[in-house]
């Protein structure tokens, strides 16, 4: 791990995989070298995501393009999305709390989100959408690829759902003049390539006294050796190009873009991995992965 990334054996033994990416968690050093072997092109990870995106809004097609190639495998809980499959514990009960608590539900029920109308965007194969609808709530998801929610409409009619999907993007939606009563953009800011143009969309979505949810990864060396070198270059969680550190942002520019929106920060979480018991659960370490949720 200690030269360039093309030198890494793709074949390393799973326990050598496992030793080196928590290497890479803890920030442990060899010679006084950091345990990042790619170079980060930001010139500072305390550089916000800045640039435009001519007329294509606040997408991205290289990425729609990326997310497209694999639309048929988002409910393969062993394929190219087992991360997000691994991880949907761990936002369901937090994007669930949070919700019985702002609108007085309760979270034993079961169906607490009853009577709720939620929107996921970036909805890919339904894996949150779905939970959602299970708890009772009427949902709206979409995604900027005609694949990815064709396959989340023929996975959840076949689950018995009724689950309205779209192929479009937030600016599309917000431009149609309709509210939710909770807005959902989970692991989708960290593959917007405008985020203000995403981020005036998005929050235009969520009715007066509504909940909006945010997950991401920050902007930092930890999160770079994790998610990138970690996840995509040794140990294969996800195809390699899948994400930009450059892309990433921290928590602080979020709440700060969500209170130049006037919304207020309700909750902020970490999201910590642990891999012996190979298990996500909330935490006070924001350094990789974190959630929020926020009030208009």
């Amino acid at each position: 791990i200690f030269g360039p990334i093309r030198a890494l054996n793709d074949s390393l033994p799973p326990r050598r995989r496992q030793f080196i990416l928590w290497n890479a968690y803890t920030g442990k050093t060899c010679n006084g070298k950091p345990q990042y072997p790619i170079e980060m092109t930001a010139s500072s990870d305390n550089q916000a995501p800045q640039g435009k995106n001519g007329n294509q809004g606040s997408l991205d097609p290289e990425d729609v393009a990326r997310f497209e190639a694999l639309a048929d495998e988002w409910w393969d809980p062993d394929g190219p999305f087992r991360p997000l499959h691994l991880f949907n514990p761990v936002r369901i009960g937090f994007i669930r709390d949070q919700i019985c608590g702002h609108f007085g539900r309760d979270p034993k029920t079961k169906l607490p989100l009853d009577g709720l109308n939620i929107l996921d965007i970036g909805c890919g194969g339904g894996l949150v959408a779905e939970p959602m609808a299970r708890l009772g709530a009427t949902v709206t998801g979409i995604d900027p690829s005609p694949k990815n929610t064709a396959t989340a409409q023929t996975h959840g009619t076949s689950m018995g759902l009724n689950i309205t999907y779209k192929a479009q993007t937030a600016e599309q939606t917000a431009s149609d003049d309709v509210r939710f009563d909770v807005v959902l953009m989970l692991e989708v800011l960290e593959h917007v390539a405008d985020m203000d143009v995403f981020m005036d969309g998005a929050t235009k979505l969520v009715a007066p006294k509504g909940l909006l949810f945010a997950a991401t990864i920050n902007r930092t060396s930890k999160a770079y050796a994790l998610a990138i070198v970690g996840a995509e270059y040794i140990l294969g969680w996800v195809p390699r190009g899948t994400h930009d550190w450059n892309r990433f942002i921290k928590p602080e520019e979020l709440t700060e873009n969500l209170a130049r929106r006037d919304f207020q920060i309700k909750a902020l979480s970490g999201l910590t991995y642990g891999p012996i018991h190979r298990r996500w659960k909330t935490s006070n370490d924001q350094s990789v992965n974190y959630i929020l949720s926020a009030t208009a």
